[in-house]
């Protein structure tokens, strides 16, 4: 196969997928039913409860307890899990759905939002690269999604390549070493 990447998000990747654009999305999709009714998913290799971001500075929002509060504006991008998962949980917030260019960052920078909901990875790498960014972590497993690749439906012999590729990285190592190299060990499914 001759390798190509395409650019894509979490709105437009079952599109992309679906217009032939793309075989497979590896950027660690969430299985949720909506998209399972649209794509086809390899086996999971990662789960990820939800975790809040806001800013060190935000004296309102210190633990999880704070989060759903009057007042209290909570950030989702558009087409993630959060977006689905928070509309149900949350009864005196407000939710900002955030579609790009919009960010999450920006709206909690600007002040627009108190805090924005993301997973393990994601916030993980908010503490690498900002230094204004505190992780919230959740109660128990709060929302823990399975991730996998996405791929077009009805295409079994596909499915079968990828999931034995994906055994195979499992079973040499390969996947736990990668996990390591990125800080996703603690949500590696073994």
């Amino acid at each position: 196969m001759r390798l190509g990447f395409v650019e894509t998000n979490f709105v437009a990747f079952m599109d992309r997928i679906d217009a032939g654009d793309c075989d497979i999305a590896m950027m660690a999709v969430g299985i949720t039913p909506a998209r399972a009714q649209r794509v086809a998913f390899s086996r999971p290799y990662l789960a990820s409860p939800v975790y809040a971001v806001t800013t060190r500075d935000n004296t309102r929002i210190r633990n999880w307890a704070d989060i759903d509060t009057p007042g209290t504006v909570v950030a989702v991008a558009a087409g993630t899990i959060q977006e689905p998962l928070m509309g149900r949980s949350l009864r005196r917030a407000e939710m900002l759905v955030v579609a790009p260019p919009r960010s999450r960052e920006a709206e909690i920078q600007s002040g627009r939002a108190d805090v924005f909901m993301s997973d393990f990875a994601y916030t993980r790498r908010m503490l690498l690269m900002h230094d204004w960014a505190r992780v919230i972590e959740p109660p128990d497993r709060f929302g823990e999604t399975l991730y996998a690749w996405a791929l077009p439906m009805n295409d079994p012999a596909w499915m079968g390549e990828v999931n034995n590729f994906l055994g195979a990285i499992r079973a040499d190592g390969t996947l736990a070493r990668a996990a390591a190299k990125h800080g996703l060990t603690p949500i590696l499914i073994r």
